[in-house]
């Protein structure tokens, strides 16, 4: 794709990201924590311009204060996801031995095959209802790839000339790792997450939607759809606008990712079928 056509996606991403990421970064600040039941249940009109849901709460309000649970449980569980498998892929990768690598990658990869919304149940079991588990639960289900991608994406340069003449120069072991390792794994852990950020927001919906995540009566995207999925031709706002807060997000992130890193994104899919 020419830098032209890379400029455009990239500038289409960032305008589909503009109304759910304002939805939720703002929406907090301009309704109550509590919404009223005022209206009359999947009504349209009578002062709701999207319409109230089955509690006769405001969809605008619902979508406005959802955002933030939604995006940032995804967010949170994207960054930790990266964080702890950036540190486990580097140190396998920089590891001098095999039994260390071993030691570091094999109980992490007995993660892989283990459901997503099986994990996602098991860790609300104690915190029912609580962003604390989800983004936990999510994050665990995302480590395992992230360190097998890193840890690939970092052999080379751990065992090249450069990380070798640092080792030489006396350099500390941390030095040679976040100072030449990380920064050369950097844009691909960043075109991950950026690609991640958007199967984590499905999950979460996902959690939200069958029951094993937030409360029943949260404004969060996913749970307003579960909730009103009966109403789809009675009151279709009342789906549609979480759907499109949902899908927006999604969609923009993956486009902005392959606007502003699309050799990188390229490289993450070498990088992944080698570490198969």
């Amino acid at each position: 794709m020419s830098t032209g056509g890379r400029t455009r996606r990239a500038a289409v991403g960032a305008l589909l990201l503009v109304v759910p990421v304002a939805a939720a970064v703002v929406g907090p600040f301009v309704t109550d924590a509590a919404i009223p039941s005022d209206g009359m249940p999947y009504a349209l009109g009578d002062g709701h311009p999207l319409g109230t849901d089955a509690l006769g709460r405001d969809v605008l309000t619902l979508v406005l204060r959802g955002g933030a649970s939604t995006l940032g449980v995804a967010c949170a569980a994207v960054a930790l996801a990266v964080a702890v498998g950036a540190a486990l892929g580097l140190a396998a990768a920089s590891a001098r031995s095999r039994w260390l690598d071993d030691l570091l990658m094999r109980p992490v990869e007995l993660l892989l095959p283990l459901p997503s919304l099986l994990v996602i149940s098991v860790v609300g079991v104690g915190w029912r209802g609580h962003p604390v588990a989800v983004t936990l639960a999510v994050a665990v289900l995302n480590v395992p790839a992230v360190a097998r991608l890193l840890r690939a994406a970092a052999l080379d340069a751990a065992s090249g000339p450069v990380a070798e003449a640092m080792r030489l120069q006396g350099e500390s072991a941390a030095r040679v790792l976040f100072g030449h390792v990380g920064r050369v794994v950097l844009p691909v852990a960043a075109a991950d997450a950026g690609t991640r950020v958007g199967g984590a927001v499905f999950t979460v919906a996902a959690a939200n939607f069958l029951g094993l995540g937030l409360d029943p009566t949260s404004p969060d995207w996913g749970v307003v759809i579960a909730a009103s999925r009966e109403a789809l031709f009675v009151q279709p706002w009342a789906v549609l606008a979480p759907t499109l807060m949902l899908v927006m997000f999604v969609v923009g992130v993956n486009l902005l990712a392959d606007g502003l890193l699309p050799g990188v994104a390229r490289n993450r899919k070498r990088v992944l079928a080698w570490s198969r």
